[in-house]
């Protein structure tokens, strides 16, 4: 009898991590790494969270909560979406979760049956593909490039429809591209889901606060109310207020589908940290002052980096809308050659060559469904940032035709 499940079969580790551990191995070896591969800021948690949840310690609040969550910060969640999002929702339509992945999660195992259909735009998070399969569902990548700014279209989007299509998942702004939905990119998209009432639609809006003027977010509900009954918004703490080890998630959507989620939260991690809840109550409900000021070094950064990569023999990096990445092409350098004779066939060739030539840790686009592109988290230092450039473009020019 073999140990490994055939589920497990379907899916693979994330490569973002993997590389990411790789990056930290070679670092922790002696060599000379830049890492640009994890996706999370590299500020500090803000002091006023780090004090809730020192009082919450204190306080002994570090028992078992319900699985869906404490009530203060279910109710703050609430405030959250009615304050930024124009939604309202009730406490009962809340789950708190082990980051914002464990909703995505909670969410597809809960709903997807053999032989369901989740649309899925690329470049897309590694990890959305997967999380289908183990579900035991069918992903559909509807592709994007820069002439759509990355984005997919309400034409593209129609067509990949089917009578077996159960979820629209839409990441904005994006992990990895940055690009985020105009108002009027998204109303053309909630036109056609009208159209559809079978289908679901989950919303992933991590890097909310992390998108930069004259863009403003919207997310498909608020754009279009008569789909809140099918939307499942999903949020966290992660990214806009540099709590990625905390853990902590959350998720407004229908009753029926908040319940279904919970039951699979209480077989699974049974609920999130109570110290990690306490902290994110803060987060959402105390000073929002760290949002702006973060987001304006993202921006700076974001400038200088789009500019520098832009200067190097045969990149193309267009300017994103949000997060804190960018997603730059390497189409002209395909096919040359590195000085010791290796051949740039691919974007992971690219990848893989630009960390043992320079010691620059990056994600190559094949893992997000998109090539020949590569990723940059430009969550690091401006001296870092503009190291790891001057060493991405002595490495293109070091490249050879082939």
């Amino acid at each position: 009898m073999k140990l490994i499940s055939d589920a497990l079969s379907r899916i693979k580790a994330s490569p973002t991590m993997a590389l990411t551990a790789q990056a930290q191995e070679l670092k922790a070896a002696g060599h000379d790494i830049i890492g640009l591969s994890a996706g999370e800021p590299d500020f500090d948690t803000p002091q006023n969270i780090r004090d809730a949840a020192k009082r919450a310690m204190d306080a002994g609040k570090t028992r078992y909560t319900a699985p869906e969550g404490i009530i203060e910060l279910r109710r703050a969640v609430c405030d959250k979406f009615a304050r930024d999002n124009d939604l309202t929702y009730d406490p009962k339509q809340i789950i708190i979760t082990s980051g914002g992945k464990q909703a995505i999660f909670n969410a597809l195992l809960s709903t997807v049956n053999p032989g369901d259909e989740v649309v899925i735009p690329a470049p897309y998070w590694v990890s959305y593909p997967d999380i289908v399969k183990l579900a035991g569902g069918s992903p559909v990548i509807v592709g994007t490039g820069p002439e759509t700014g990355f984005k997919v279209t309400a034409a593209a989007l129609e067509a990949a429809i089917t009578p077996a299509t159960k979820w629209l998942i839409l990441n904005t702004p994006s992990n990895p591209s940055g690009a985020a939905y105009s108002r009027t990119e998204m109303k053309a998209l909630t036109d056609v889901l009208l159209r559809h009432p079978d289908v679901w639609v989950l919303s992933d809006d991590i890097y909310e606060h992390i998108s930069y003027p004259p863009f403003e977010f919207c997310t498909p509900a608020q754009v279009e109310p008569n789909l809140i009954d099918r939307t499942l918004t999903i949020n966290g703490v992660s990214k806009a207020y540099a709590m990625t080890g905390w853990r902590i998630g959350y998720a407004g959507g229908p009753e029926p589908l908040i319940r279904a989620m919970t039951k699979i939260q209480s077989q699974s991690t049974t609920g999130a940290s109570s110290i990690g809840q306490w902290a994110a109550v803060e987060a959402l409900s105390g000073p929002q002052d760290y949002i702006p000021m973060s987001r304006a070094v993202f921006q700076r950064r974001r400038d200088s980096v789009v500019a520098a990569l832009n200067a190097c023999r045969g990149i193309d990096c267009p300017v994103p809308e949000g997060a804190f990445y960018v997603y730059p092409s390497v189409r002209d350098l395909i096919g040359t050659q590195t000085p010791d004779g290796k051949r740039i066939a691919s974007d992971e060739d690219f990848v893989a060559a630009l960390l043992a030539a320079e010691g620059v840790a990056t994600v190559f686009g094949a893992a997000f469904g998109t090539s020949p592109n590569f990723r940059i988290s430009y969550a690091a230092a401006d001296d870092v940032l503009a190291e790891a450039c001057n060493r991405i473009a002595r490495f293109c020019e070091s490249l050879r035709e082939g």
